[in-house]
């Protein structure tokens, strides 16, 4: 899970960031999908830019994140948002320090990270469970993580 939120006196806003599932014995994994919260979809970004002092500055597909094998485990996902007033934000995460094992030989997944680059272009890295003041300007990326690889890659 990628629970994120943000907010101030005037706006809150929380969502949950799909991350990839992982491989099993006859299967790859899924890129980017909610897999542990059920009824759980994000915003659309016209209706989040509309409602809340943000922009989205990237939301696709985290390539290469899924862990190899004979089966490849799904890619995360990477969420850029940048804004445009100051706020609170705060993550609340999993697989930081290493990513989601893969099984019967296969590779791990790429473990996630959060991290805010700042307006003068310096960038701090977030913890799994964490908690910043944004600023004007700044943007908080989050790499969600990749499944676990199944099996062994004869190619390998």
């Amino acid at each position: 899970m990628n629970n994120f939120t943000f907010g101030n006196d005037t706006y809150q806003y929380y969502q949950t960031i799909a991350g990839g599932t992982g491989a099993g014995p006859s299967f790859d994994g899924t890129d980017a999908i909610q897999s542990h919260m059920a009824n759980s979809r994000l915003t659309d970004p016209e209706v989040l830019e509309w409602r809340y002092p943000v922009r989205l500055e990237e939301f696709s597909i985290r390539k290469n994140s899924g862990g190899t094998g004979r089966f490849t485990g799904g890619n995360g996902a990477v969420r850029s948002i940048r804004f445009l007033e100051e706020m609170e934000a705060a993550i609340l995460s999993s697989h930081r320090s290493a990513g989601a094992p893969g099984l019967k030989g296969g590779h791990a997944g790429a473990a996630g990270s959060t991290c805010i680059t700042r307006l003068d272009g310096k960038t701090d890295l977030l913890q799994a469970a964490d908690q910043t003041t944004v600023f004007a300007g700044d943007i908080i990326t989050i790499q969600t993580p990749g499944g676990g690889g199944y099996g062994e890659n004869n190619s390998e």
